[in-house]
């Protein structure tokens, strides 16, 4: 039996070419921006953002190449057209770039396809790549990484996150490099502008202590259940899974005794009256964070560690698990101070409590995080400043 993301995959390419021919004309001036997935999307969004406000009479086109991110971000409303990237041969990089015509391309962090490169550097299509990361481990840094590296020839510019990245570049011949940051912090720092209200949070905190666990796997749930079941009245505990399926509600609801609701409840079951809400929906969690006293975040007892720059812009204090190795701000803030990393129970408890009864901690631990993110802030405006002149 095919997988379903596999599925996906290979189903959401069949007509990219028949639905772009029908979306783009020979009269439109295209923007294209590929990003790998939504992690990928979160970072390109920004740009995104400005490139829709600046030029309205380009069409913005945006690849993917996972389906986890073209399925949540297939109707953002921040590009015209949205569609998987065909597969990258020499035959499918021609007839994407002949048919879409782009006036510009942006690629995203890591995204680097050799034929898709070379077929826009043929067409002399101004490319750039944006939030970059680049280290000596990768394959451009090697002896036999020579075909890769001609790839990069194709940007005309490379807008990289730290000074790390420039020095790998130009060790390898290449200065057209800019460290301007990461995206990211641009996009996460809106989120203090926008309205981030929502009443069933209202309903539920009653302006008691609340601790958000954010993207949690069963790894993470183990380590705090029984700190959740044995807390103080005072403190209510918001509950946000990466896995929703029945299933694993099931099993997290069973783990907790306290007085536990789900947001698909809200209509039936006064919130106020319960001590811990599991979120069952998705896309809910960034506003949610606006109500932390503390976040935990999740992935860190495996090995993809979820966003934690989302609660970081809160000024709150931030608790993860042990693996967040390869995760540039986790890295910067554990060294910091601003979020706290166990190993074990032991370690969380030890470490939740240090923090519950130490209210000038808390709030030195949450300032170091909101002034990290406003501190790394103006990638965006980097990016645009340099790329004006290019359309």
């Amino acid at each position: 039996m095919i997988k379903p993301k596999i599925k996906l995959f290979v189903d959401g390419r069949k007509n990219v070419f028949s639905d772009l021919s029908g979306s783009i004309t020979s009269k439109d001036k295209v923007i294209w921006m590929h990003v790998a997935s939504l992690g990928e999307y979160e970072q390109g969004l920004p740009i995104l953002q400005k490139l829709k406000r600046l030029y309205p009479n380009y069409k913005l086109l945006l690849t993917f190449f996972s389906p986890s991110g073209y399925e949540v971000k297939k109707n953002t409303p921040f590009a015209d057209i949205v569609t998987y990237l065909p597969l990258d041969t020499i035959t499918n990089a021609k007839r994407f770039i002949k048919l879409v015509n782009p006036k510009m391309a942006i690629f995203i962090k890591y995204e680097i396809w050799p034929n898709y490169l070379n077929t826009l550097k043929k067409n002399k299509v101004p490319t750039f790549l944006a939030s970059a990361l680049f280290s000596k481990k990768q394959v451009f840094f090697k002896w036999y990484g020579s075909f890769m590296r001609k790839s990069l020839k194709a940007f005309d510019h490379f807008f990289v996150q730290d000074s790390n990245s420039k020095k790998a570049l130009n060790s390898i011949g290449f200065n057209n490099v800019t460290v301007s940051g990461d995206t990211r912090f641009d996009r996460v720092s809106e989120i203090l502008d926008q309205n981030n209200e929502l009443d069933f949070m209202n309903a539920f905190k009653q302006n008691k202590f609340c601790v958000v666990v954010g993207s949690s796997w069963p790894e993470d749930e183990k380590i705090i259940a029984d700190f959740i079941n044995t807390s103080a009245e005072n403190i209510k505990f918001v509950i946000a899974p990466h896995d929703i399926k029945n299933e694993h509600l099931k099993s997290l609801t069973e783990r907790l005794t306290k007085k536990t609701a789900c947001y698909s409840q809200r209509a039936s079951k006064p919130l106020e009256n319960y001590d811990v809400l599991i979120i069952d929906t998705i896309g809910l969690l960034t506003k949610i964070y606006s109500y932390a006293d503390m976040a935990y975040v999740g992935g860190g007892f495996k090995t993809g560690l979820h966003n934690t720059l989302e609660p970081a812009v809160f000024g709150i204090p931030i608790i993860i698990g042990p693996n967040y190795s390869g995760f540039k701000e986790a890295e910067d803030l554990v060294n910091s101070g601003g979020i706290l990393s166990i190993k074990n129970e032991v370690e969380f408890l030890k470490t939740i409590n240090s923090l519950l009864t130490n209210e000038s901690l808390m709030k030195s631990t949450g300032k170091i995080n909101s002034k990290y993110v406003s501190s790394n802030t103006g990638a965006t405006i980097k990016f645009l400043n340099h790329i004006n002149s290019r359309i």
